[in-house]
């Protein structure tokens, strides 16, 4: 049996609800994640420790750390593809752990991966809809004009509107740089109306220069929505991020502002390099 309903991220903060929830902020906000000691063992390697954090609405947070610190890891267990070992994932005030991944997206998630998964030889505009279409109880129907569903085409024309894509809707996605590749891949984790935007490594295999245009496509985004990326890609994680959490052997080594990570000596020494 399918739980009760939930209180989703529509919720009025004014509720009981919300003011006697855990981690809710003295101005009443409910944290859009929150993280309480998550860890997560294969057998004997222990690839998450008792990892705790906190991603507040509008917040744009980073993970960093080396290969192999188990960043990726940490994001199968936020949304729901690993099962956790122990501890809690809770998201906007609601103790997720141990729902599937389709529940928490219904709940306001939303994730991209660092492999494309586009289809090549429709267009961008065709990409979107079946964004779209997909996370909707109807289906195609394949002699109805895709013109007809009125409201999934003005949606998709809304999404590629505000990310400066429209001028580019009839371009099969083969022919897009790899950079634009990557930002129609965040159009498309946004077709969910997320509240929440899981990217792991938004700026993976791209020029210096898409680098920047992804950094800038990223700060234009709803300074509504929370954004929670993990980056090997140092310059677009201090654009972006506001506050930086540093991944080692599966631990929080530290967390801060990007002035005081880029300037702590341990991080220096395990991650960022000496001079």
């Amino acid at each position: 049996m399918m739980p009760g309903p939930v209180a989703g991220p529509g919720i009025s903060l004014d509720s009981e609800d919300v003011r006697v929830t855990t981690g809710t902020r003295i101005d009443g906000t409910v944290p859009a994640l929150e993280l309480k000691g998550l860890c997560k063992s294969f057998g004997g390697l222990q690839a998450t420790r008792e990892v705790t954090l906190r991603v507040m609405p509008g917040d744009r947070q980073a993970i960093i750390g080396p290969n192999g610190a188990g960043k990726t890891t940490l994001f199968n267990l936020i949304t729901g593809i690993y099962p956790v070992t122990s501890g809690q994932v809770l998201l906007f005030g609601q103790d997720v752990t141990r729902w599937p991944s389709h529940r928490r997206t219904a709940l306001g998630m939303a994730r991209t991966f660092q492999v494309t998964s586009l289809f090549p030889k429709l267009t961008v505009l065709d990409n979107v809809l079946l964004a779209i279409k997909g996370l909707r109880p109807s289906k195609f129907v394949m002699w109805r004009l895709l013109t007809s569903y009125k409201d999934v085409y003005d949606k998709a024309h809304h999404l590629l509107e505000q990310a400066n894509f429209l001028d580019r809707k009839d371009t099969e996605v083969r022919n897009l740089s790899h950079g634009e590749q990557r930002q129609l891949e965040i159009v498309l984790g946004l077709a969910s109306d997320p509240k929440i935007l899981l990217l792991d490594e938004p700026a993976a295999g791209l020029s210096s220069g898409e680098s920047t245009e992804m950094a800038e496509f990223l700060m234009k985004l709803d300074p509504k929505l929370a954004i929670l990326l993990i980056e090997h890609d140092m310059d677009v994680v201090f654009d972006v991020a506001s506050q930086i959490s540093v991944l080692h052997f599966g631990e929080i080594l530290e967390s801060g502002t990007p002035e005081q990570i880029h300037s702590s000596v341990r991080v220096q020494e395990i991650y960022l390099g000496t001079d």
